[in-house]
């Protein structure tokens, strides 16, 4: 992917740097949230009061807002110049949005409700927080919209980045119809449906970036090709994007928040997501097709996507009941899309003007990364197995028997490792991206 320079690689540049520093609030975070829920250090570290709070930003952070900011970074350095003032305006007020976000805990009347998708703290900052961040957001999309343009079947990249595009548009239109469409009841079932139709959109906008990124990984070492013709490869994306057909439908034609709404967005997930499934099957040749070449940070990120990725979707199959399983599934599925980004910042970063990412730690990050990340994911699945519950900590996670320990004594060990790895990454950025080089 050819980058422009001026106002598309500045942009570009503007949210990397947004996306990183949303990753260092939220590792901070992370830390409290695996020592609170640790067999044995959790009575040394009495963080219960701080588990929810702590857990609604660093979701925010980790999933929300980093997500976000790297979909800009590929939206801006795949688009044209044009519309400059709309993007450094939807810029500026993200940062903002994101900046209040991360001092809402601080501040009185934090309530934290641990709703699906964006949990939420019921407090007048926050809810600015996140309607700044959202108005950002639907600036950012709409120069997407005007600027990505697909250059028709040769150009699966930027159809890629333009269906992620329509997908968040769709995203952040399902959210404003609910918020005018929802009533508003004081029982945090409210968030739950507020966010439902919305969230379930959003995962198609990181699953087709996702795969932005991973084809932009294959292609990176030569513009090689990626086992399939452009034409072909274009006709998997537009595969993938025919679920989000149902989004608006489902608005029109079933009153919002009801039951029927909510289940049909249950099942567009269920059923939906298979639609990607020719994208892996490539991605995972393009992947066989990179093996002899010497080892690099972006091919390591890669790997490691794609394994906890398709771990995610398979336990998402396997969910019974509200316990620890459904975290494992979602927390396969969004470190799967991290690391996916995490692969194409590498790839990126020399052509935004930095000092490409080099050295051991850059090639071994994704994998210590990854490997903390499945270990926390195995240990979660293990737990919910024998019916630990999810969003609680401490005591009230009833840890009664020897397999419930071992599960979330996994959990806990793999978050650790995963910290470490994610601080890795921090680093490894913050080393090239401080050493800018001429362009």
């Amino acid at each position: 992917m050819k980058i422009l320079p001026g106002a598309p690689a500045r942009l570009a540049r503007a949210w990397l740097w947004l996306g990183v520093l949303a990753l260092i609030g939220s590792g901070v975070l992370a830390v409290l949230l695996v020592l609170s829920r640790t067999p044995g250090i959790q009575d040394f570290f009495p963080l219960k009061s701080l588990f929810r709070a702590a857990l609604v930003v660093h979701v925010d952070l980790s999933v929300g807002v980093w997500f976000m900011a790297f979909a800009a970074v590929i939206w801006s350095a795949a688009g044209r110049a044009g519309f400059v003032g709309l993007g450094w305006t939807g810029f500026g007020l993200a940062a903002l949005g994101t900046a209040a976000l991360s001092l809402s805990p601080f501040f009185p009347g934090a309530e934290p409700v641990l709703n699906n998708y964006i949990p939420i703290l019921k407090q007048p900052l926050f809810f600015g927080a996140i309607v700044v961040f959202a108005s950002g957001m639907m600036l950012t999309v709409a120069r997407a919209l005007l600027t990505v343009r697909p250059g028709g079947m040769a150009d699966p990249w930027r159809l890629g980045a333009f269906l992620g595009a329509v997908a968040a548009f769709l995203s952040l239109s399902s959210f404003g119809w609910s918020w005018l469409a929802v009533p508003v009841i004081q029982e945090t079932i409210y968030f739950e449906v507020l966010f439902w139709g919305g969230g379930h959109t959003l995962q198609f906008q990181h699953a087709l970036l996702m795969v932005v990124a991973w084809l932009s990984i294959a292609a990176a070492p030569g513009e090689q090709t990626v086992g399939a013709s452009p034409r072909a490869v274009s006709v998997m994306f537009l595969v993938a994007a025919v679920p989000l057909l149902a989004v608006p439908a489902i608005y029109l034609l079933v009153p919002v928040g009801s039951m029927p709404h909510m289940d049909l967005f249950a099942k567009l997930m269920i059923w939906g997501h298979p639609y990607m499934a020719p994208l892996i099957v490539l991605a995972a040749w393009s992947l066989f097709g990179l093996r002899t070449l010497p080892a690099n940070p972006a091919k390591s990120a890669f790997i490691a996507s794609l394994i906890l990725f398709v771990l995610g979707g398979v336990l998402g199959y396997l969910i019974q009941g509200v316990n620890v399983v459904i975290p494992a599934h979602y927390h396969g599925s969004t470190v799967g899309v991290t690391l996916a980004f995490m692969g194409m910042t590498y790839v990126l970063l020399p052509r935004l003007g930095f000092v490409q990412a080099e050295g051991q730690m850059a090639v071994l990050q994704p994998y210590v990364y990854g490997f903390g990340q499945l270990i926390h994911i195995l240990g979660l699945a293990w737990s919910g197995g024998y019916g630990v519950q999810r969003k609680v900590a401490g005591a009230e996670q009833m840890l009664t028997t020897l397999p419930q320990k071992i599960g979330m004594g996994m959990m806990g060990l793999g978050g650790l490792i995963a910290v470490i790895g994610g601080l890795m990454f921090v680093v490894v950025c913050l080393r090239a991206m401080f050493r800018r080089r001429e362009r």
